[in-house]
């Protein structure tokens, strides 16, 4: 039974290659549908891929193969929610690696435009606590493109 509310990312043709990219590195993820154009359509011809349905970290998820017309943006982006720094530097260096970019915070682009955030759960429980914490965590995670856990730590103990 489809989803009440599924996310819809815009690909020009590389949809199923992004969504089994995504498949094989987060957990809780999978391609569960792809499906072909039954005629053509501005993006493309009938026969090619159109749609592939997919989950990750258990969130449904379609992408389209609609041709170059929109773009991705960092108005949208995955947040991935990680233990320690061998999850961050995991997922970070996949993404990167596979042709993605840096950027600053946590923030990272896929080599598709997807944008993700790569936050560790120090960083997030740092934020949460508010006050001098919060403060001395942010300024330490300003710099930074990926997230360096024990920096966080030591801001967090005001070291």
């Amino acid at each position: 039974m489809p989803h009440k509310n599924t996310i819809c990312l815009w690909f020009d043709k590389d949809a199923e290659a992004a969504a089994r990219f995504y498949a094989a590195t987060f957990p809780n993820s999978e391609v569960t549908a792809v499906r072909k154009a039954p005629g053509d359509y501005p993006g493309g011809k009938g026969g090619d891929v159109l749609t592939v349905e997919f989950t990750v970290v258990g969130i449904p998820c379609m992408a389209i193969n609609g041709g170059p017309y929109f773009r991705q943006s960092e108005a949208f982006s995955f947040q991935i929610a990680t233990e320690d720094q061998e999850e961050t530097d995991r997922y970070w260096n996949a993404i990167v690696g596979n042709g993605g970019q840096e950027s600053q915070c946590g923030w990272c682009k896929d080599r598709w435009g997807v944008s993700w955030q790569i936050t560790p759960r120090v960083l997030t429980e740092a934020m949460a606590a508010g006050g001098a914490e919060a403060k001395r965590a942010f300024e330490a995670m300003m710099p930074m493109k990926k997230i360096d856990v024990a920096r966080i730590e030591a801001a967090r103990k005001g070291q």
